[in-house]
């Protein structure tokens, strides 16, 4: 196939000495589950691997990667050209729409000698189709579980990685200020987001994993509630979370605001909320298990008799992704039970966030990096409470 239009590896994220260190610390994970191959078909997991990224990936896409040998990609013909400009791989297997991607995926694994071997899968995967892997079981009999083989080398980001998150979060900053600035009497949760998506995209955002969770009003006091035409009146909460992206690599920001007095529960609430945060942070440095900022965070929320009001964990670790989410929650989380200790070069995003449901929620966050140290956040917007007008 012709490809003199598009140079090999053009639009790779990183240099193709960065994905070979990858692939092999792969292989030698393979090597330890006592594996012949694994079936990836995880977007993240894919880019990490290889630097292919497309946001076509709703159609069927699978890397091979064998214990020993080269990679293989199984890719829709629309998808070759992106394929060859994101990676470092010379060629791949390409399928027609009028073919079915399964089956040929079986043709490549054949071709490949590893029938009969002990190939694995993501198990867990949001993107494994239960087509895909009954088909798999009947032509191999066995289909091993590969879950968290590449997950645990995305865990800890390289030098290269922070820099991608740094660049990330100085456009969430941009669209936080942005969102912020535009916090007004009569102003609605979609003049919000307008402004910090326009914000963070000008600034250098690609697309997002995951909308903005911006909210006004009493729509605050819904969980994960997204814009819908609500204006802001003169005693109104208005709640901004975001992601934004720099070669896919995300980092978020939540922050608060309020139109008019504020409530002195609200102020309560809010003084909690940072906190907590606070409390949490303090306790971030290697060696220390993921539960125990969460575990501090969670003291002084219930000292201050909020327990009700914040059910969840305090983070999760962030990075590569796709829709639908800007997290790497699947990978880690700060939270109580997981005691996988912090080294330096994890990244996290830690949002604590209190609310009276369906009358208001108050929040704060950071983006932070694990240090040899301690740790590192990667904003610079103010944790206070924006107060307009009051």
């Amino acid at each position: 196939m012709d490809t003199a239009g598009v140079v090999l590896g053009q639009e790779s994220a990183f240099p193709k000495e960065e994905y070979e260190k990858r692939q092999a610390r792969a292989r030698a994970g393979l090597a330890r589950a006592g594996l012949d191959a694994l079936v990836i078909t995880g977007p993240e997991n894919i880019f990490y691997l290889t630097g292919q990224q497309t946001p076509g990936y709703y159609t069927f896409q699978a890397l091979v990667l064998p214990a020993e040998g080269d990679p293989v990609f199984v890719i829709r013909q629309l998808e070759y050209f992106n394929f060859i400009a994101n990676t470092f791989i010379p060629d791949a297997e390409v399928y027609q729409d009028s073919e079915d991607p399964i089956g040929f995926l079986m043709k490549v694994i054949a071709s490949k000698g590893l029938s009969g071997k002990r190939v694995a899968i993501d198990k867990r995967g949001w993107f494994l189709p239960i087509a895909v892997y009954e088909t798999l079981q009947a032509a191999l009999g066995t289909v091993h579980d590969g879950a968290g083989i590449v997950e645990a080398l995305r865990a800890v980001k390289s030098p290269l990685e922070v820099e991608k998150l740094e660049k990330a979060a100085s456009y969430v900053d941009a669209g936080m200020r942005a969102g912020l600035m535009a916090v007004k009497p009569g102003a609605t949760d979609n003049d919000l987001v307008a402004a910090m998506m326009e914000a963070a995209i000008r600034a250098g955002s690609e697309y997002m994993g995951m909308e903005p969770l911006v909210s006004t009003g009493k729509r605050t006091g819904v969980p994960h509630g997204t814009w819908r035409r609500t204006p802001l009146t003169q005693n109104d909460p208005a709640f901004l979370e975001m992601a934004a992206v720099h070669d896919r690599y995300h980092a978020a920001l939540m922050r608060s605001a309020w139109v008019g007095p504020v409530p002195a529960e609200a102020e309560e609430m809010m003084k909690v909320c940072q906190e907590a945060l606070a409390a949490a942070l303090d306790e971030v440095r290697p060696g220390v298990a993921c539960e125990v900022p969460h575990i501090a965070c969670q003291k002084v929320i219930d000292a201050a008799g909020y327990t009700d009001n914040f059910r969840k964990r305090l983070g999760y670790s962030v990075g590569i992704s796709f829709a639908p989410d800007w997290g790497e929650g699947a990978i880690l989380s700060l939270n109580t039970g997981v005691k996988t200790e912090l080294q330096p070069g994890m990244t996290f995003h830690l949002p604590p966030a209190l609310r009276i449901y369906g009358r208001f929620t108050v929040g704060v966050s950071e983006t932070i990096v694990v240090t040899e140290t301690g740790w590192r956040q990667l904003g610079t917007v103010s944790r206070d409470l924006t107060r307009v007008g009051a």
